[in-house]
């Protein structure tokens, strides 16, 4: 069975059995309907990820792991804040007319600043320092800026990723590990969405600067399951559990800003059926 699964299942049900609710509290999102979307939730929820063991798919259900993908590269590759540059419809909701969605996300990556060896947006100060000090520790991406949060349609859920590299007595290359810091999470709709979107991330970076791919670690402020998707994910976490799949990325490419998604290879990949129409609280 898939690692992911068991942390997967594991996290739902302490969630459903020990969580806090806010029913009846003031919360911002509504559904659909105009009805407030309460939730199911914990506190500070961690996840550590091995990609040197297997890649972190769900098979109690697939993840669209190319649109995963898609996504990182509309973000850290392409820069971009506009939804026209996305394959995916994801963030339709967020958008304005000209597919904006503010100040967010992909923007931010592509903010630059000056520093003594150039100038650099933050994608290519991680990949500038993981090739000339690897072991610094300061080498992160941050896209939480409050001088734009007025300005974005949505604040981002997933802001910060942390680069930190390891060097295993014996290995001959040196290991990229990254940790995820993510302020809010639907449950249902983005887990392991976010944890696969980020594992590809980890993975592209590490190729590009001739590293291997260690461990991700997700750490996750508010972990809740909406109100409404409870019976859903009873559902999901009863369902049968599969080996995880072999996912890698074409070793012809070398170069971050090279890839694309075709360059995703997923075999053997095993799961359970998808779970469709899942509302969003908005």
């Amino acid at each position: 069975m898939s690692k992911a699964d068991v942390q997967f299942v594991r996290m739902c049900r302490d969630i459903l059995d020990h969580g806090t609710t806010t029913e009846g509290e003031k919360v911002r999102p509504r559904w659909e309907d105009g009805t407030p979307a309460y939730t199911i939730k914990n506190f500070g929820v961690t996840a550590r990820y091995d990609l040197r063991e297997e890649f972190p798919a769900l098979t109690l259900r697939r993840t669209a792991l190319k649109s995963a993908m898609d996504e990182v590269l509309w973000i850290y590759q392409k820069k971009s804040n506009n939804i026209n540059d996305l394959k995916s419809r994801i963030w339709d909701e967020w958008a304005d007319e000209t597919g904006s969605i503010g100040k967010a996300y992909g923007y931010q990556v592509g903010q630059k600043s000056h520093y003594p060896e150039g100038d650099f947006d933050q994608m290519d100060r991680v990949l500038y320092d993981l090739e000339h000090t690897p072991f610094s520790r300061r080498i992160m991406t941050n896209l939480y800026t409050f001088a734009d949060l007025s300005e974005m349609h949505l604040y981002p859920c997933a802001y910060n990723v942390i680069y930190n590299v390891t060097h295993r007595a014996g290995d001959d290359k040196l290991t990229l590990n990254m940790v995820l810091m993510q302020r809010s999470q639907d449950i249902l709709a983005a887990n392991n969405w976010n944890v696969c979107q980020y594992a590809i991330l980890l993975m592209m970076v590490a190729q590009s600067v001739g590293m291997v791919a260690g461990e991700l670690l997700h750490v996750i402020a508010d972990a809740h399951i909406y109100d409404r998707h409870v019976p859903v994910i009873e559902e999901l976490i009863g369902r049968p559990q599969y080996p995880a799949p072999t996912v890698r990325l074409n070793p012809e490419v070398t170069d971050f800003y090279a890839f694309t998604t075709d360059d995703l290879i997923v075999e053997n990949y095993q799961h359970g059926p998808q779970v469709k129409n899942i509302p969003i609280a908005i």
